[in-house]
């Protein structure tokens, strides 16, 4: 269960942003929510427990992929403490379209103990596929319209106005990730409070609709509060296992592109 626990959370944690989609075949979508340079880290409990760290990061470089200007955005997740005997180093890294909110290359390297895998993903949205190298081995799939993975998910649920949304209503949208299509679901469930180590802040409620399963509790066992501000930033997430809790929250940041009202 540990083992596996910080891979499930920095998913979490990525995952609400495939929950968004724009029908057009090469969008333009308006970004005033974040820029390149911005930092986050994050620390990761399993109840009372300290297990882990996470860092969400925008190089300050803007690359070109597929002729395409892309920000890089790397979620980098480890162990720490005594969970550490289980040495997860995790990076997930997309190239962003800078003006499409869509990933152009997607990047994947898991180390857990003895356990390694690395892969790369190509994107092609004009004709609406991938290539995936992994290990020597390639594969192309053909993906639905606006796919997202699940780094660029998340920047481009950043874009968008929370305040056009009623409670109760769920947005969904494709995320192409580890071989598979994915309908994600996300509900919007309010506005609220939360209190962190700079202060309280006004938040977002979201919950990641589930499939059935032995995993989680419930179909809304992840809760996920951004902040209620133009940065859209997940402040704090919790996870329900049927045998336990586990928390992310906000340790630190920097660059951000819209000053946090903290009180």
């Amino acid at each position: 269960m540990m083992k596996n626990l910080f891979k499930i959370l920095t998913a979490g944690f990525v995952v609400l942003g495939s929950s968004f989609i724009v029908g057009d075949s090469y969008r333009f979508v308006p970004n005033s929510s974040f820029k390149a340079g911005e930092y986050f880290e994050y620390k990761v409990k399993f109840g009372i427990l300290p297990v882990g760290e996470a860092t969400v990061e925008v190089s300050p470089q803007i690359y070109s992929v597929n002729s395409r200007a892309c920000y890089r955005v790397n979620v980098f997740g480890r162990t720490t403490g005594i969970t550490d005997i289980f040495h997860v180093r995790n990076t997930y890294r997309s190239y962003l379209d800078t003006a499409a909110m869509l990933p152009q290359k997607f990047l994947m390297s898991l180390q857990e103990n003895s356990y390694k895998k690395d892969q790369v993903i190509l994107f092609d949205h004009s004709g609406n596929s991938a290539l995936r190298e992994q290990n020597n081995d390639k594969k192309s799939f053909n993906l639905p319209n606006n796919i997202q993975d699940v780094v660029s998910g998340y920047y481009f649920l950043r874009t968008l106005d929370f305040s056009k949304m009623k409670v109760g209503d769920v947005v969904e949208a494709p995320m192409f990730f580890d071989d598979e299509i994915y309908k994600m679901k996300v509900k919007y469930t309010g506005r609220g409070v939360v209190k962190t180590r700079f202060g309280k802040i006004d938040v977002i409620k979201l919950n990641p609709v589930l499939p059935q399963n032995d995993m989680f509790k419930g179909e809304e066992g992840i809760r996920i509060w951004v902040s209620d501000d133009k940065n859209h930033v997940p402040i704090r997430i919790e996870i329900e296992f049927a045998i336990g809790s586990a928390s992310m929250e906000i340790k630190d940041y920097k660059n951000i592109r819209h000053t946090f009202e903290w009180r």
